[in-house]
């Protein structure tokens, strides 16, 4: 059974078709998530759907309850952005709607409450459209995709995963295909090329041929010419027709040149001596020290209200007893992009603090999405993740050679998350950053800044090696754990053997409990 049903859908924005959707239902107990780049109509598909948005044409029609949990939030100054997150969700999951619309639901959620999540929509009994940045998020709650390209909706059964493999194999056909078609191109513009030719030398008079000979032949090669003629003709219109394959865009890798970026390499760049975080009257994490040195990507990690852009500020703003090298030129990132000039440019803006040649600040703009013209759109124009695209691009041909981002992925279409992947892969500059966005954080740390109860755990290594780190300690915890349970078990079965008390029974009871709790986390 549908519980939602969308016909000739049709969204106009500045004379540019911004959607154009024949049909579309959704059914009890769909997964689907909703992908698409920055600004090609995800958040007003959801409130169209939602009925808080009425489309120039076309109608919906709600077979159930629908809900919407909206990306902007309203902003409470006593709760941080993953806290008044949580409760947004919280809340539309008490609702329990037939349909569920939730526009980056993970958005400033921590690791912990991500999987939270997942767990809660796994578990969910409606059905439900996301919108998400988070790949692996994607990958665990959803069976469906459904892609906005071009205003237009491409269905794609399976998870995100199955989704990017399918568009890569989409990708590898079109290579093929242009391949294919240069090839076929090339052997008809020789072939025509080689009838003309021959053509030419058709009608010519044969050096040993005399007048009289040479008048008797003159029809016979006119005639031969004519034919080649024809055949190249033939030829070109087989050109003409030819299915025309588009070369698929291959950016360049950025080489950009660094500020004193060579005496910072493997220097160090960020020292912190016995740096405590508090907020008011509480501690967020106990005295600690930590180097991040020139060329490091450095992640911080912690649960919600832990202190990560706490550590952050602290860091910008030079705090006691954080010392910053003489050398280094820090940028910062923040939610706020405070650094932009709405009035001015993309292109602009990006130029305003750059002594990059625009070679290479026009291969970072493409690289992020903004191609050709797009350069010139003003800033306040733009939608809230082009303007994160334009601040990061803006920081990354910057003068400066340490970048310190906030959060840097929220409002990121996937495509622009994989975007910045690779260029902070190839920044040779040093990089402190936040990201709730598992795989984003896998793919650039190789420093991990972990404050976890208080404390502020430093691990060299990539995030990858430090979970995997993390689940051994824990493994052999909870086999010490259980060792201990199996010694206190066998003294209990030894005391009631002799003399049996309900007390003992209690106690027995209560470890068998806990041996199998142990035991089912294995």
């Amino acid at each position: 059974m549908n519980v939602l049903e969308a016909r000739q859908i049709r969204m106009e924005i500045k004379d540019r078709t911004l959607l154009s959707v024949d049909q579309l239902h959704v059914k009890e107990k769909d997964r689907i998530g909703l992908v698409g780049k920055n600004g090609s109509g995800k958040t007003t598909l959801l409130h169209i759907l939602a009925g808080a948005l009425k489309p120039d044409q076309g109608s919906i029609q709600q077979k159930g309850t629908v809900d919407l949990l909206p990306q902007l939030k309203k902003v409470d100054a006593a709760k941080s952005g993953g806290e008044i997150t949580q409760r947004y969700v919280n809340e539309a999951l008490v609702k329990g709607p037939s349909l569920l619309l939730a526009d980056e639901p993970t958005t400033h959620l921590d690791k912990e409450h991500i999987e939270w999540l997942e767990k809660s929509l796994l578990q969910w009994p409606n059905a439900f459209i996301v919108v998400s940045h988070d790949r692996a998020f994607l990958d665990a709650v959803c069976t469906t995709i459904w892609e906005i390209q071009d205003g237009c909706i491409n269905v794609y059964k399976g998870n995100f995963s199955a989704y990017a493999a399918h568009k890569e194999t989409e990708r590898r056909q079109q290579k093929l295909e242009f391949e294919k078609y240069e090839k076929t191109k090339k052997q008809l513009e020789r072939a025509i090329e080689a009838k003309q030719q021959k053509a030419e030398r058709a009608v010519k008079k044969p050096a040993s041929a005399g007048s009289s000979e040479a008048r008797n032949v003159k029809p016979y090669y006119a005639k031969k010419q004519k034919k080649l003629q024809t055949t190249a003709k033939s030829l070109e219109t087989r050109l003409e027709k030819l299915n025309k394959i588009e070369k698929q865009k291959e950016l360049p890798p950025v080489r950009m040149n660094m500020q004193q970026q060579e005496s910072l390499t493997n220097r160090v760049v960020i020292r912190a001596e016995q740096t405590a975080g508090k907020a008011a009257n509480r501690v967020l994490w106990k005295a600690a020290d930590f180097l991040v040195k020139g060329g490091e990507k450095a992640v911080i990690l912690g649960p919600n209200g832990s202190g990560k852009t706490t550590l952050i500020e602290k860091i910008v703003h030079g705090d006691a007893g954080i010392t910053i090298s003489p050398a280094a030129a820090i940028g910062y990132f923040s939610q706020h992009m405070t650094i932009m000039n709405s009035a001015h440019t993309i292109i602009d803006n990006v130029k305003e603090t750059s002594h990059q040649d625009e070679s290479v600040i026009r291969t970072v703009l493409a690289r992020l999405g903004f191609r050709r013209d797009d350069v010139f759109k003003k800033v306040n124009i733009l939608s809230g993740g082009e303007r994160v695209k334009t601040a990061l691009a803006k920081l990354l041909v910057s003068d400066m050679n340490v970048l310190v981002l906030d959060e840097p992925t929220n409002f990121l279409d996937i495509d622009a998350v994989e975007a910045l992947e690779s260029l902070l892969k190839e920044y040779e500059g040093t990089v402190v950053f936040t990201s709730h966005d598992r795989r984003f954080a896998e793919q650039i740390a190789t420093k991990v800044l972990a404050i976890q109860d208080q404390t502020l755990v430093v691990f060299e290594g990539t995030l990858l090696e430090y979970q995997e780190r993390k689940k051994r300690t824990v493994h052999v915890a909870e086999e010490e754990k259980l060792l201990l349970i199996e010694t206190k078990l066998a003294d209990v079965v030894s005391r009631l053997s002799i003399e049996p008390s309900t007390e003992l029974d209690h106690e027995f009871q209560r470890l068998l409990a806990e041996k199998k709790k142990l035991l089912e986390r294995e």
